[in-house]
């Protein structure tokens, strides 16, 4: 590969730092091509990062995104990163919100346990055997999509025919998700376990027509061919840490607390005082923020709406539960479900849709520490002290955007305490873990928040609506960019973040996919 000729400054320069916009840098650096990451932030890594909230408290947390999913093992042997991920035994704990003394354990190590206690909650012995049958139908999207990821997009007539299972293609690309799951279980709290992996970050119904909770589900079971979430040892810090390390071993430029102001159609970008010119400019960044560096004015951009709460916690000890029959440390080792059957979820909905916050809020929570103890320092560790991460549902940022800050935050946080007090033995409060100051810790992070702290407009994780990971049989795919699902309208900007095509999570593949057009377009 040649250097970028007299007139300008690189080959390739990325606006934005986050993980893909790192795993660009690296495969192109590594390709010989001359590339600058320019961050707005003092460190990079977007929303994969560790942070350390309180301030004289040895806990490093995930504090934004906190599972790996999408990661493809073909990124990780490429760029030679040291990143090591943990499955968890346990894949989900659910306690009955009409009678918290018993829930639903779906141990993925013990099928007889799962089964029993599927029974307890629901009085049905088959719907533990529907459960499992579900995901058994689902399965093999992931065996036919995920591999493609990392490759040009396959058209959807492709798909469909490596599929090969039309009853699947219609009850996941077709038709709204509810239907599959209001036939495939016979229980309102089985139902729920199930749709709330088309919720995380997602504002929708399950019947929604629009089936941007299909679009949300299929990315969360095709991960990794299996749909497994992993945690990323020594937090997700960690990942960002290796790829950050591999782009400067590659010989790729990251810059620092640099303000892009601009970007020019023809590879220019600016900052206050400084000027980039390259070939090829790839976007970190959302495709709203894009638009508005290149000139966009707001009433012809559709801006992205995140719809989701964020607490971490770090407790002296985990909760006592009602349910005396699960241990505190099985429960919170997988993902902790409260409030979320199916009929709580869609009435989360119509109350967040009606402009109110939900009441009960649905919740997610999980416990880092019980997989990975590495990111609690010596004396947490020995004290018996947790992380506790809790990520809300049914939250859109237009229930926050113009308000207080720290109004709405605080409303926010005192509706979660409420949701998961409800489900457990002793509040919340009284396992928290005090600071030196005195001071609880505990902190919630609105859409506002990340809007405010990260530039994600509307605080969307996504960067904008999901789509399918694949090409319409009609769109063309008559150029790398548009090959690869990484064009804008402009032939010298390319997407490499969580806007792109197959973006969304912490994957690398925005950052891939960008990054291999970008080649075949230097190569001419």
């Amino acid at each position: 590969m040649t250097i970028a000729p007299p007139d300008f400054s690189h080959d390739v320069v990325i606006v934005g730092g986050g993980h893909n916009a790192l795993v660009a840098a690296t495969y192109l650096a590594q390709a010989g091509v001359s590339v600058v990451v320019l961050e707005r932030l003092e460190d990079v890594g977007g929303a994969a990062v560790s942070e350390r909230p309180w301030g004289g408290v040895d806990a490093k947390l995930s504090r934004y995104s906190y599972l790996v999913s999408l990661l493809p093992q073909q990124v990780i042997d490429d760029l030679h990163l040291d990143v090591r991920l943990e499955r968890r035994r346990f894949s989900s704990y659910t306690p009955d919100p009409d009678d918290p003394t018993m829930g639903i354990l779906v141990d993925n190590e013990d099928a007889a346990a799962t089964a029993a206690s599927f029974l307890r909650v629901t009085g049905d012995g088959s719907e533990a055997a529907r459960f499992e049958e579900l995901y058994a139908h689902i399965a093999p999207i992931a065996a036919a999509v995920f591999p493609s990821v990392t490759e040009p997009l396959l058209r959807q007539g492709e798909v469909r025919e490596l599929l090969d299972n039309e009853a699947l293609w219609h009850d996941l690309v077709e038709r709204p998700l509810g239907d599959m799951l209001n036939r495939a279980l016979g229980t309102d709290i089985a139902r729920g376990i199930a749709l709330t992996d088309g919720l995380i970050g997602t504002f929708a119904s399950a019947d929604d027509e629009s089936l941007r909770q299909n679009l949300c589900f299929l990315y969360h079971v095709i991960g990794g061919g299996t749909g497994d979430w992993d945690v990323p040892i020594g937090g997700m810090g960690m990942v960002s840490g290796a790829l950050e390390s591999a782009a400067r071993a590659a010989g790729a430029e990251i810059r620092t607390s640099v303000n892009v102001t601009s970007i020019d159609p023809d590879g220019s970008v600016h900052a206050a005082d400084e000027e980039w010119r390259a070939r090829l400019v790839l976007s970190g960044v959302g495709p709203a923020v894009l638009d508005r560096l290149m000139g966009t004015s707001d009433a012809d951009i559709t801006m992205p709406e995140g719809a989701q709460l964020k607490v971490n916690m770090l407790l002296s000890r985990l909760p006592r539960l009602r349910d005396e029959q699960i241990s505190a440390e099985a429960a919170f080792a997988g993902t902790f479900h409260v409030n979320e059957t199916m009929s709580q979820l869609e009435d989360a909905f119509a109350a967040a849709k009606a402009g109110s916050i939900p009441h009960p809020l649905p919740l997610e929570i999980y416990c880092h520490s019980l997989s990975d103890p590495t990111i609690l320092g010596p004396q947490l560790r020995d004290s018996g002290a947790h992380t506790l991460t809790l990520f809300g549902l049914h939250v859109p940022h237009r229930l926050i955007a113009g308000k207080d800050p720290d109004a709405v935050r605080a409303t926010l946080l005192e509706a979660a305490m409420s949701s998961l007090d409800s489900v457990l033995a002793e509040p919340i409060a009284d396992c928290l873990y005090l600071a030196p100051d005195g001071t609880p810790c505990i902190e919630a992070r609105t859409t506002a928040d990340l809007e405010d702290s990260l530039g994600m407009l509307g605080g969307d994780i996504f960067h904008g609506s999901l789509s399918w990971p694949w090409a319409s049989d009609e769109e063309p795919l008559d150029t790398p960019a548009r090959r690869w699902g990484v064009a804008t309208s402009h032939d010298a900007v390319l997407i490499c973040g969580s806007g792109a095509r197959r973006g969304g999570a912490v994957s690398g593949i925005g950052g891939h996919n960008a990054a291999m057009a970008a080649l075949e377009i230097l190569r001419g």
